[in-house]
């Protein structure tokens, strides 16, 4: 019997095992974050539903092919994966812009274009990469603990009762994690705004 109290782990077993309805259950448990998360980047609920979905075919894709190492951290491995699907959509708009004239296509209607959003998250979507940069290069525990509250939006009380360590641990590793962020940028002398 499948249920949604039932721990990641057992679901994502009992999806390789053949259950279809054990990823259905995985999704709905999740899905309010994930979403929340590519809506957070990219600001258009229909684009965020489509790289939702993308989201998802590339975790079918990778438990299908037996590619999924079990650490118990499905969510912070799936928003990663998410992550991913917004700067490649950024990057692919960034390129379409940069197509020649055509009786259909001008480079004016774009110049013309004077929306600020897309530019804004163009930006964002640079910064976000290079944080992501910087945060690879933290201890992992520190790491997990910077992901969890920024990406998944987790209060230190989730953080910890999923890390299974106290709060103040919790709120160590994160503050660590802050000093650590600013020694790397200040070592490498990156500039993230203007």
């Amino acid at each position: 019997m499948v249920h949604a109290t039932m721990s990641d782990s057992s679901l994502i077993q009992l999806y390789i095992a053949g259950k279809e309805q054990a990823l259905e259950v995985l999704i709905q448990k999740h899905q309010s974050k994930i979403f929340g998360f590519i809506y957070s980047k990219v600001g258009d609920r229909d684009l965020a539903n489509d790289i939702f979905q993308d989201t998802f075919i590339k975790v079918i894709h990778t438990f299908r092919a037996n590619r999924y190492n079990e650490e118990g951290k499905f969510l912070p491995w799936v928003i990663r994966i998410s992550h991913n699907l917004v700067i490649d959509h950024f990057r692919r708009e960034k390129r379409m812009r940069m197509q020649r004239d055509t009786n259909d296509f001008s480079v004016f209607d774009f110049l013309m274009d004077d929306s600020p959003i897309i530019e804004k998250a163009l930006i964002k979507s640079q910064i976000d990469e290079s944080m992501q940069f910087l945060i690879d290069g933290l201890p992992e525990d520190q790491k997990e603990v910077l992901c969890m509250r920024i990406y998944q939006d987790l209060s230190f009380k989730e953080i910890a009762e999923q890390t299974d360590v106290s709060i103040n641990t919790a709120l160590g590793r994160m503050r660590y994690a802050l000093i650590n962020l600013r020694k790397i940028i200040e070592q490498r002398n990156v500039i993230l705004f203007d």
